[in-house]
Parts: structure tokens; C-alpha cells; sequence
């Protein structure tokens, strides 16, 4: 069977690559959009906090024994952990300056952690197994689905759309929404603000972490892996309106699919699709699809 004269299964494989894509996409855009939306900072250094969470799935398999389904807790962890030290030391110094300062912090601590890692490990990448409970694949009828790879797009979906409830719909997260517009208001109410935004950093990148933890066993784990993907994040979270946590979600998801159809139809432009619909997207609508106009 085929379709516009590309056999059923070469577009369902790419479609699928497509949705994996667009889960990572969804998950590192969600951090973004968190970290932004609720403490008004130009996260750069996602990509490379992202890579520490893959290397930590590493580092626990290699040098501790432990599996990947402890370092899916443990690895977030552990990045959050150094997010909060980041956040407690240097980033909570700008929140009221000029959004270019904490962009040139992050990038600079991307700088710095992806070349102790490249000093350590090289550039060459490092090897991930899968694990056993989700080796193997699927037979569906018109393709053979990967089991780690359908693992990866719940996952993540459940992450996302749990991180938007919580945010979008309780208590908790109007707390965080009010502290950022004014935090001496809800100060008043009794509510550690200063707190609550560091452990609102420390979550955005544990998004990061868990997304890196998610892709260890998918590509190879290397100090790069996260500068070659946090362009197209940005691309996603502009496209979705920044701040936006659910645009982001969704925005990320799509895009995913759109490359993957890409490389199906016209592979050429499978790399700058992204770009092509964010000045698309930015000519007809400044703000991103879900952002909000000032």
C-alpha cells in the first residue's frame, strides 16, 4: 500500500521518528517555557543540562551499576540539584535586569560544563543500552514499532501534560504564577517566594535532565548532543509564544511530526523546516501561536 507513492510503512517509520522527535522537542521547550514564563530568564544553558542528564544515565550504568530505570529518577535529580545551585549563586543576581544578562550567564555556563565534559570524555559519543524491559519491537500489521521508542513519546506526553496541569490548573501553580507578577503580595500571604523560584528553576531543568536520561538509550551520549538540538528548541518555544506551556507542548509535538513528514516528501529541507515555519509563524503572528501580544 502506498501513499502520495511512498510505501505505508517508509511513512509510518518516519511519522514515528517524527513523534519521537517531537517528544524531546516537547519536553525541552516545556523547561524552557517554565523557566521563562515564571522567572523571566533566557534559559541557553537547557541543551547542556539536557546532555548532563544523559551523561548521568551513563555515568550511573558505567561507573555504579545502576540501571536506567533508577537513573530516570536519580539523574533529574542530581541536575536539578546543580539548576539550584546555579539559580541560588548567579541567576537570581538578574531577574530584574535586561533578559540579554542571564542569556549571556547560560550561555556561558553551557560553555563551561560542555567543555569539562568534552575534556573528560571526548566528542566521539558513548554507548546506551537499551533496557531489556523495552528491547525489541511490535508488529502492528503495516510496521514494526519500536518498543523504547513508543516508552519515550508516553512518557514524555505524561510529563508534559501533568507539568500543565499542575501549573495551569491548582493551587500550587497559581501561587508560582502570582509570586512571579508580585511576589511582596503573596510574601504577605505567608509564602517563601524566593524559594519557590528556585525550586521552580531546579524543576525546569529536571525536564531538561529527564528528556536526556529519556534520549541516552536512542543516540549517542555526548557533550554535543545538547548544542545540536537547543537551536530547534528555541525555534519550537518562539513558535509556541514564549512562556507558553502549553504552546510549547503542543508546538513541539507538531513540529516533530512536520520534520518527520519532511524527510519523507522533500528530505532536503528536513533540517530547516523548523526554521521556515517560525519566520512563517513570526510574519503572521509576532507573539507565536499561543503567546500572548503586549
Amino acid at each position: 500500500m502506498e501513499i502520495f507513492g511512498i510505501p505505508l510503512q517508509a511513512m509510518m517509520s518516519q511519522l514515528l521518528l517524527g513523534l519521537v522527535n517531537g517528544s524531546f522537542y516537547a519536553m525541552l521547550s516545556l523547561g524552557l517555557a517554565v523557566i521563562f514564563g515564571l522567572l523571566n530568564v533566557i534559559n541557553f544553558a537547557h541543551g547542556a543540562l539536557y546532555m548532563m542528564g544523559a551523561f548521568s544515565a551513563w555515568i550511573g550504568l558505567t561507573y555504579f551499576g545502576l540501571s536506567y530505570w533508577t537513573m530516570l529518577l536519580v539523574g533529574p535529580l542530581v541536575v536539578g540539584l546543580f539548576g539550584i545551585v546555579i539559580e541560588k549563586t548567579m541567576l537570581r543576581w538578574l531577574y530584574k535586569l535586561d533578559h540579554l544578562y542571564g542569556l549571556l550567564l547560560t550561555f556561558g555556563i553551557t560553555l563551561m560544563v560542555e567543555g569539562v565534559f568534552r575534556s573528560i570524555y571526548g566528542v566521539s559519543g558513548q554507548p546506551y543500552s537499551v533496557p531489556d524491559a523495552l528491547s525489541g519491537a511490535t508488529d502492528l500489521g503495516f510496521m514494526m514499532l519500536p518498543n523504547y521508542r513508543a516508552w519515550v513519546v508516553v512518557a514524555s506526553l505524561t510529563v508534559c501534560f501533568v507539568t500543565w496541569f499542575v501549573i495551569e490548573k491548582t493551587r500550587l501553580g497559581a501561587y508560582l504564577r502570582a509570586g512571579t507578577e508580585n511576589p511582596k503580595l503573596v510574601e504577605a500571604f505567608g509564602i517563601n517566594v524566593p524559594l519557590m523560584v528556585t525550586l521552580t528553576y531546579g524543576f525546569g531543568v529536571a525536564l531538561a535532565a529527564f528528556a536526556g536520561v529519556l534520549a541516552a538509550p536512542v543516540i549517542q551520549v555526548s557533550p554535543l548532543m545538547g548544542s545540536n538540538l537547543i537551536i530547534v528548541v528555541f525555534a519550537v518555544v518562539v513558535i509556541g509564544g514564549m512562556g507558553s506551556i502549553l504552546g510549547s507542548i503542543l508546538t513541539g509535538l507538531a513540529l516533530g511530526i512536520i520534520e518527520g513528514l519532511t524527510r519523507v516528501f522533500y528530505p532536503e529541507a528536513s533540517a530547516t523546516v523548523v526554521f521556515i515555519v517560525m519566520a512563517i509563524v513570526l510574519m503572521i503572528r509576532p507573539a507565536g501561536l499561543f503567546g500572548k501580544e503586549k
